[in-house]
């Protein structure tokens, strides 16, 4: 089938990526066009302006922690009756595992799933150095289709013209418009990247700024254009709902919003009645729960207001203790600990399933790809499983010897271990950890993380 699809890839990180893919969504939408979002990569808050701006949820491609054929799946089952996909790249171009620019890249899910790419360079201060730029972006890969260019920080149309005509004569790739700067349009970051949607204060009225420029200086039309000159892709309906013969509680809020949107749709395939719970607001859980989910977010931004909610913490840490199943990534694992010392030294208590403590510190921990190696049998699998996962985080939970761990995390540089350590905190029936996994990397995750929640139902009739 044909699926109308774009790439927006930018030569580097901080190039304005986000801003110009979600001002074009919303131009798209604009005009009338049903679109579908994508992410390349492991990124969280992307897909969230992303699936605000689209009214679709925008779904995560990463080819280092998915299979080709899986992300093929992912992609014309989000894609089919939707009228133009778009999808994000992530940091630049080529950008991906280590050094290998076809393990995660922008560049190799472009070549998967046979997208033409529009590269978003930044023009400030520059005339015809963009052109040998954007020539060494189309020489380096020439499997890559890059189809046309995006200008960000112009000054003006006289500095588009000269930039266009250096482009477009040295390298025979189409310019199809530029953003002048505009600070007002500028998407806020903090410690782990861009503020998330839900925290920007007139997003709405944001985005529609910058809808407004993108129409304005950026040939939108070439652009579905170009997104329409593309390769029939195969596509075979996979997706198989089964009734639904549990509930699952999955903590959204301000404080918990980063999951993967496939994992969710997984969990409900494979049975799973999802309902969403606020550790912030809620004073309890959902009444009959057979399982919990608890993603990441921000938990040390509202420390405060998770410690005063002491029902919900009771009754989760009740839960937990009488072995309902449960799996926590990052600020889950957070949550889950003693208590949250902040940056400030701030301390506020958490649930206490786990007797650690999390503390918040100025720089990254883990960050980038790693493999999870499960030692010991817990609710998302069996020893012996291996996991492609991603960590990002700036906090750690301190080690406690009598405490049990049930992964050996090993991360990698050019092929070769560099560091290995313990995660994976296990109690009760509860995995709490901080590699972040997408269920597609491999499904019999979810599938066990289901099982356990039907023995625990059973158990409990």
């Amino acid at each position: 089938m044909k699926f109308p699809r774009i790439v927006l890839a930018g030569t580097q990180s901080g190039v304005g990526k986000t801003t110009i893919s979600t001002g074009i969504m919303a131009a798209l939408k604009k005009k009338g066009l049903n679109v579908q979002p994508f992410k390349v990569g492991p990124d969280y808050i992307d897909p969230a302006f992303h699936s605000f701006v689209a009214g679709n949820k925008s779904r995560n491609l990463d080819s280092w922690m998915i299979s080709k054929d899986n992300i093929i799946e992912l992609f014309t089952k989000n894609a089919i009756q939707k009228d133009i996909a778009v999808i994000e790249g992530v940091m630049g171009l080529y950008d991906g595992f280590g050094i290998e620019k076809d393990q995660g890249s922008t560049a190799h899910v472009s070549k998967l799933i046979k997208a033409p790419v529009i590269l978003i360079i930044d023009g400030k201060g520059m005339s015809s150095s963009a052109a040998a730029q954007v020539l060494g972006y189309k020489l380096y890969d020439t499997d890559v289709d890059i189809k046309g260019v995006i200008i960000n920080n112009i000054s003006g149309d006289a500095h588009y013209e000269l930039v266009k005509e250096s482009i477009e004569r040295d390298t025979k790739i189409q310019c199809v418009g530029y953003l002048k700067s505009n600070l007002n349009i500028e998407l806020k970051s903090r410690h782990l990247g861009l503020i998330p949607s839900v925290e920007v204060e007139n997003l709405k009225e944001k985005i529609d700024e910058i809808a407004t420029m993108v129409l304005e200086t950026i040939e939108v039309e070439k652009i579905i254009k170009i997104a329409n000159e593309v390769e029939d892709l195969p596509y075979t309906i996979k997706k198989i709902d089964h009734e639904a013969k549990i509930n699952i509680g999955v903590a959204m809020d301000h404080a918990f919003n980063f999951y993967y949107e496939d994992n969710l749709d997984l969990l409900k395939e494979l049975g799973a009645n999802l309902i969403y719970f606020s550790p912030l607001k809620d004073q309890h859980l959902p009444e009959n729960l057979d399982g919990l989910y608890i993603g990441g977010g921000f938990p040390e931004v509202f420390a405060e207001e998770l410690e005063k909610n002491g029902s919900m913490k009771d009754e989760i840490l009740f839960a937990i203790k009488n072995e309902m199943p449960t799996y926590a990534e990052c600020g889950g694992l957070m949550y889950l600990s003693k208590s949250i010392t902040t940056l400030e030294n701030d301390q506020y208590k958490m649930v206490g399933v786990f007797d650690t403590n999390a503390k918040m510190t100025k720089h990254l921990q883990r960050f980038g790809y790693v493999n999870v190696n499960i030692t010991t049998p817990c609710v998302i699998g069996n020893e012996g499983k291996h996991i492609p996962a991603h960590e990002f985080h700036r906090s750690f939970v301190e080690e406690n010897p009598n405490e049990e761990y049930a992964y050996k995390v090993d991360k990698f540089r050019n092929g070769k271990k560099i560091k290995s350590w313990d995660c994976g905190l296990k109690k009760y029936n509860t995995i709490g950890a901080y590699a972040h996994i997408h269920f597609y990397s491999d499904k019999k995750i979810a599938e066990d993380f289901i099982h356990h929640c039907i023995a625990y139902k059973e158990r409990s009739i």
